[in-house]
């Protein structure tokens, strides 16, 4: 589970809730067709805009944002040099025996334990990269989308209500909920986009990132095994693909 994640959001929410019962209830700040205009409104919008497969996939991406874990690169390399370190003193057939954890390495050593071409193994390890990036973007466009669209809603909203206020305004009693809906439809229009929807876009933004550096380093460290480099060049390659303070000390020398 990404703690930071987690805190952050808690965190967010737990003060605004705080700073609301510092000056009084919280129920107050609960109106229901305001949340219906804003959520209800932002979800049919999002579908307006993209297929319901893609939009309910987008919610189980979201979770990445909460509970996946990446190996780390400094791991990962490890793992591919021991294996190309195993692979030229015993040979290619030597890795079958071999539990990798990483599936797209794994799928790479498979490949070079068949036989299969450089080249070949470039070419599909690289169009698999190109495929998780193009199912990432379609989740992180639909919160994006959602960021964007929260906010308008509430601003909808917000003109409802004023509408509503200025259309009775003979009868005061009328003037309150009406004025309710027009102020909280802002709030949560606000709430939803820069606490929850923007933060998660970002971190999934982030975990592409992440996945994509480590898909890069599996691919240079398979094609330069099969290629028979040899294991402390193969390091010294995938070491490059660091940031210079996560490199070995005679690294940054």
């Amino acid at each position: 589970m990404d703690i930071a994640t987690l805190i952050g959001l808690v965190g967010a929410l737990s003060m605004i809730a705080g700073s609301i019962l510092l000056g009084g209830d919280l129920m107050t700040f609960f109106n229901l067709p305001s949340l219906v205009v804003v959520v209800g409104g932002t979800f049919m919008c999002t579908l307006t805009m993209q297929r319901l497969a893609i939009v309910l996939g987008a919610f189980k991406v979201a979770l990445n944002a909460f509970f996946y874990r990446l190996q780390s690169p400094e791991e990962l390399i490890e793992t591919i040099v021991d294996l190309a370190t195993k692979a030229r003193k015993e040979g290619m057939l030597a890795l079958e025996r071999e539990e990798v954890q990483y599936s797209f390495l794994d799928k790479g050593i498979r490949m070079a334990i068949d036989g299969s071409p450089v080249e070949s193994i470039r070419t599909i390890m690289a169009t698999e990269m190109v495929s998780m990036k193009a199912r990432h973007e379609r989740g992180q466009g639909v919160f994006k989308f959602m960021e964007s669209t929260a906010p308008s809603m509430g601003l909808i909203g917000t003109l409802i209500g004023l509408v509503q206020m200025l259309k009775n305004m003979e009868d005061p009693s009328t003037i309150g909920p009406a004025m309710a809906v027009a102020l909280l439809t802002t709030f949560y229009g606000a709430v939803c986009a820069f606490v929850i929807f923007g933060p998660i876009a970002t971190k999934l933004e982030h975990r592409t990132t992440e996945e994509s550096t480590l898909m890069t380093i599996a691919l240079n460290g398979v094609t330069a095994m099969v290629s028979g480099e040899n294991p402390r060049t193969i390091n010294d390659q995938l070491l490059s693909f660091l940031a210079p303070d996560l490199r070995p000390a005679d690294e940054d020398s």
